[in-house]
């Protein structure tokens, strides 16, 4: 388990990787749901996958962001993308591996990864 100085130390190379633009009306936005479940099931590699992956790619246009809890604890760890002008795409049962795939397919190329979708538009649940 991580100490509070660790999350903290995760926190702030996020903040440093990512160059989050306040009013950006075309971001892509990432939010990783880090509830305790997430936590607990691997949300923090998730994150940290993303971030690194982006930024290895240069995506300045996408702002990784974390929220609370998603409501679905047996789909953790759980990510959401909101591309502009698009709906909101929920991915589940992620890892770091399922994390950078995503952004190679859906942020980089507009690829849904239809095989970590857990709830479609619309709400239609996959799982």
């Amino acid at each position: 388990m991580k100490s509070m100085q660790e999350l903290e130390a995760i926190r702030q190379k996020a903040k440093k990787a990512m160059k989050v633009r306040e009013g950006q009306e075309n971001a892509i936005v990432v939010s990783v749901a880090m509830g305790t479940c997430g936590i607990a099931k691997g949300a923090r590699d998730v994150m940290m996958a993303l971030v690194d992956e982006t930024a290895k790619r240069g995506l300045d246009s996408v702002v990784i962001t974390q929220s609370g809890c998603a409501g679905f604890c047996e789909k953790e760890p759980m990510a959401k993308v909101h591309m502009p002008g698009q709906p909101e795409i929920n991915y589940g049962y992620l890892d770091a591996n399922r994390a950078r795939d995503i952004v190679a397919r859906h942020l980089v190329h507009g690829e849904i990864v239809h095989d970590y979708v857990v709830q479609l538009p619309g709400g239609e649940d996959r799982a």
